[in-house]
């Protein structure tokens, strides 16, 4: 099977479980906010995944070998698994909320919610798109050299950046605001995974240091 046809069969099966996550502790089925979540986050993901698979396979490749078994860096598979956990967590607490109507969220933060789940997907994909060696686990290939323009002429790690956005995003998305509760742990999570990330790509990524000093925030110009 070809990566495009496995890229295929693993959002579909990620799309089901990700269905369950949203619409079981919502305990319904009308709840129009995880449907239009659902169907954002479905084209945010696939749209790019097709790109890649015509254009750059090899950078989708990159991308589905995710999970704690991918990561060889043993603190970076209990980072993943802590980060799985809070988005999960995120979702699942957002979608009990809506069920048992702990917040009052209005339709225009809703859909803002809708605008920052799509914002952030596309920030991650155009990350891979400039950075084809921007992969979902913490590694450095022999071939691999360091991307410095785009995004990466910004902050030193877009697709974080991308992924902050999308967890503001994903409980106002849902009607949340107890979602938000997970946002600081999920933060302090990516946080422990950067920095251990900066230090597998000093020592194993020629070039990386002095990129360091040109790009000297990893989030937020100016403040991190």
């Amino acid at each position: 099977m070809n990566v495009g046809l496995r890229a295929f069969a693993s959002g579909l099966c990620g799309l089901v479980i990700f269905g369950l996550v949203v619409f079981y502790p919502a305990g319904t089925l009308h709840y129009w906010q995880g449907w239009v979540f659902v169907a954002i986050f479905t084209v945010a993901t696939i749209a790019p995944s097709v790109y890649l698979a015509r254009n750059n396979p090899a950078a989708l490749q990159r991308r589905m070998h995710v999970g704690p078994k991918a990561e060889t860096r043993i603190v970076q598979k209990f980072i993943i698994v802590a980060a799985f956990v809070a988005v999960f967590a995120m979702t699942i607490l957002s979608a009990l909320d809506y069920r048992f109507g702990w917040s009052s969220v209005p339709m225009a933060v809703t859909l803002l919610g809708d605008v920052l789940v799509a914002t952030g997907l596309s920030v991650a994909m155009l990350t891979i798109i400039q950075n084809s060696y921007a992969a979902a686990t913490v590694t450095v290939e022999a071939d691999q050299h360091v991307v410095s323009t785009g995004l990466y002429g910004q902050v030193r790690h877009p697709m974080y950046v991308g992924n902050v956005i999308l967890m503001v995003g994903i409980p106002l998305a849902l009607g949340s605001y107890w979602g938000l509760v997970v946002f600081i742990p999920a933060l302090a999570v990516l946080v422990l995974r950067i920095l251990d990330e900066e230090r597998a790509l000093v020592d194993g990524l020629e070039g990386y240091g002095d990129y360091m000093q040109r790009v000297r925030y990893r989030l937020v110009p100016h403040v991190w």
